[in-house]
């Protein structure tokens, strides 16, 4: 060979953001959460509360969510560079979300599931110290947002910005915006705590003032089907990156466009999917009368943001034999 050195050809699959602020926000509310777990747990054993147990071990569910979150934070870091994961480890935050949202799904179906057998059973509720473990629970689930709300802001900002471009840019700039599921999903978490005090309080005050304690369990319906709703939505976005579902609409158009534009190439074949939280890999086979190496196809997209791993096939067009 003209050369010893293969380095110019070699892709690069390292498709995982070097910043780690939102693995230390995360690893911060696992902290706080698992703390508060703990302390209502003992206060339920020591102070024969129910209520406190229960608050407690609802709230291990989501320690061990947020466990998760943090561990693909970790996973994905240290092995990025290794190779025996073939397009690198982009996807394991969409693992660690599609987990967490699973997470989520049982929770609002323990909610629903209690909130169901409470309408018949009329279960005693001590309403003063519900109220206190319940109002504890929501400055909690406060501070958690706060911490984990910088990095959901930034992104729901940069979301908001892409809109007000014109499609075209849009177009071209939406394979680079995506929504990071694992952070996203431990968000989800904490909101789902969050809504799940809100409504407590309510209706423990409805009952307590009014004596509507069938008001208590309403609301955890409510609750439970808001939080599966939730779910639902991040379990399907999730589980179509995992499959590798075919790109948006209007990366694959931008692809075309951008290949057909000499007009004696034609895209025979395309598969664009998802290879990290803003990254997604294109296999292109193009056919054409007047064949050109693949690197100038390469720089026909170079302008499209977020192809992080892009193979062409060439294929000279000829009269099938009769």
């Amino acid at each position: 060979m003209h050369t010893i050195s293969l380095h110019p050809w070699i892709h690069n699959h390292e498709f995982v953001a070097a910043d780690q602020s939102k693995e230390r926000r995360t690893l911060v509310v696992v902290i706080i959460t698992a703390a508060m777990m703990v302390a209502e747990v003992l206060a339920g054993y020591v102070y024969g509360s129910m209520a406190l147990l229960a608050d407690g071990w609802h709230m291990a569910t989501h320690v061990v969510a947020l466990g998760i979150a943090v561990f693909a934070y970790r996973y994905a870091r240290r092995h990025a560079t290794d190779p025996r994961f073939t397009f690198g480890t982009g996807k394991v935050g969409v693992l660690g979300g599609f987990a967490s949202a699973i997470t989520l799904a049982l929770v609002a179906l323990l909610m629903v599931g209690e909130s169901a057998v409470r309408f018949y059973t009329h279960a005693v509720i001590r309403f003063d110290e519900a109220i206190v473990v319940a109002v504890i629970g929501l400055a909690v689930n406060v501070v958690c947002a706060v911490v984990l709300g910088t990095g959901h802001t930034h992104a729901h900002h940069e979301h908001e910005h892409d809109h007000e471009h014109d499609e075209h840019t849009h177009a071209h700039r939406h394979a680079g915006h995506a929504h990071d599921h694992n952070f996203r999903a431990a968000y989800l978490h904490v909101l789902a705590d969050a809504v799940t005090s809100v409504l407590a309080i309510m209706a423990l005050t409805a009952g307590k003032v009014w004596g509507l304690v069938w008001f208590d369990p309403l609301m955890g319906l409510v609750g439970g089907g808001l939080i599966a709703r939730w779910s639902y939505g991040l379990i399907r976005e999730t589980g179509r990156i995992l499959l590798d579902a075919v790109g948006e609409e209007s990366l694959l158009q931008s692809i075309r466009a951008a290949i057909e534009a000499r007009g004696t190439d034609r895209v025979a074949d395309l598969h664009v999917w998802k290879v990290g939280p803003q990254t997604c890999a294109a296999i292109v086979s193009v056919v054409t009368d007047h064949p050109q190496a693949p690197e100038r196809y390469k720089d026909l997209l170079g302008h499209i943001e977020g192809l992080a791993h892009v193979t062409i096939e060439v294929q000279r067009c000829s009269t099938p034999a009769a």
